[in-house]
């Protein structure tokens, strides 16, 4: 058998996820992270801001950057395998990696008009 009757390595090819599939995705994803608390604050990590990137690719796997509070947090080690449990809840999500980044560094900055509200820092 020479090498142009090999099959080809990519066998199956992934149709590009559409507009509206992206959009229910990109709903349930943060359906998901907003069950994921910051346990020294009584606010979601969503709403914190903490997620800085979220990707998905055409096979439906997630990859997310996001930081702590503080880098010190205690739940440092752990957060992220609840960040990748919550995600994986999803059917459609084939994968999930959390990376933590911690540039640029968090500040309240970041969080959103509801975060504030809920923690009187208006």
């Amino acid at each position: 058998m020479d090498m142009d009757d090999a099959a080809p390595v990519e066998t199956q090819t992934t149709a590009p996820l559409s507009q509206a599939e992206l959009n229910v995705l990109t709903d349930q994803l943060i359906e998901k992270l907003k069950t994921v608390f910051d346990p020294e604050i009584p606010v979601d990590i969503y709403e914190l801001g903490l997620i800085y990137k979220v990707d998905v690719s055409d096979d439906k796997d997630v990859a997310i950057d996001m930081t702590l509070t503080a880098p010190g947090c205690p739940v440092a080690g752990e957060m992220p395998g609840w960040v990748e449990d919550a995600v994986r809840e999803i059917p459609e999500i084939r994968s999930c990696k959390v990376e933590l980044v911690f540039d640029p560094p968090w500040d309240p900055s970041r969080m959103s008009d509801e975060a504030k509200l809920q923690l009187n820092m208006f």
